[in-house]
């Protein structure tokens, strides 16, 4: 599940004569608008070089990517994928979501996932229940069978699908602070599609001010506002790939059991954590869980903190 919200970064200096220098690049990946922001460093081949990460990263995580690793999976019938390290390491991540949570978030959600369209401009069907029964049948993390030796995967259900859209952003923008951080780079915002992660602080030493989108707001109004340094912050919610029919708000944050969407007594997580793909995941399972069970999941992280947006419109620090 592909997590998204709409984020405003605001990093001007405060109380400085000196408008810092901003170097900014923006491109289309993971079917969302993407934008690295470099302060008083102005070297065009580092911001390229995030966006040629960007590709790389969609050619093997994608499961619309004709060729992808994630799509040769989906593909394979059942027998072994070789697979780059990059694609491993995430399953394997992905993996121990899934354990910890006792499969509430899954990376074989990809039979459900498909069945459901929340793009713009398109005729918006709810799945026959009979048809995600089905689909659903085939969701189980734990039939995805990893051989580091062979540095394969291979699905022990042939029906099965992977989709790695509920970690796939967090671990792209911690691989691209890592290479900004061996390049010497010590301010930076890498914002892909509502996955923030900040390198080092603003230039003046001040954090980043990250603002969090207001559910069905419209875009740029923001809810509160996140002091970021050298760390990520990332949302899910009900309200950034939705459709309504027949009154009813059906999103993208699927329940893993049933095939339909989360229904629960949130509007919006949002996860500050030192790691992006754990934020990432994290965002996601936790909206799942809703608050109570949530809120005792964040409990036992104690370098995450989260705030959570209800139904009845509360915001929860925990």
């Amino acid at each position: 599940m592909i997590v998204m919200i709409a984020c405003s970064v605001l990093a001007g200096l405060s109380g400085c004569a000196e408008k810092p220098a901003a170097y900014s690049q923006t491109g289309f990946y993971f079917n969302t608008v993407i934008s690295v922001t470099l302060y008083y460093r102005s070297q065009a081949d580092l911001l390229e070089q995030c966006f040629v990460m960007a590709q790389q990263y969609e050619d093997l995580f994608s499961r619309t990517v004709e060729g992808s690793d994630v799509y040769r999976i989906n593909h394979s019938n059942g027998t072994p994928v070789a697979v780059s390290d990059d694609t491993l390491r995430l399953l394997e991540k992905a993996i121990e979501y899934a354990e910890l949570s006792g499969g509430a978030v899954d990376p074989s959600i990809g039979t459900v996932s498909r069945l459901w369209d929340f793009s713009k401009n398109t005729e918006k069907k709810v799945p026959e229940e009979a048809v995600l029964t089905e689909a659903v049948s085939h969701v189980d993390y734990r039939g995805i069978v990893i051989d580091r030796h062979s540095q394969s995967v291979t699905m022990a259900d042939p029906d099965a699908e992977i989709d790695l859209g509920f970690v796939a952003k967090g671990y792209v923008a911690d691989r691209m602070k890592e290479f900004l951080v061996a390049n010497q780079v010590t301010s930076a915002v890498i914002n892909l599609g509502g996955n923030v992660v900040a390198v080092g602080s603003k230039p003046d030493g001040a954090p980043f001010n990250i603002g969090i989108q207001e559910p069905f707001s419209a875009v740029g109004t923001a809810a509160l506002t996140v002091p970021l340094t050298d760390r990520s912050v990332v949302s899910a919610g009900n309200y950034e790939r939705y459709f309504i029919k027949d009154d009813i708000i059906y999103h993208h944050i699927l329940d893993t059991a049933t095939g339909y969407p989360v229904d629960n007594d949130l509007l919006s997580v949002t996860i500050i954590s030192p790691a992006s793909v754990d934020g990432d995941a994290l965002s996601t399972l936790v909206f799942v869980l809703g608050l109570e069970k949530g809120r005792q999941l964040i409990e036992g992280y104690p370098d995450v903190s989260a705030v959570f947006i209800t139904k009845d419109w509360q915001q929860i620090t925990v």
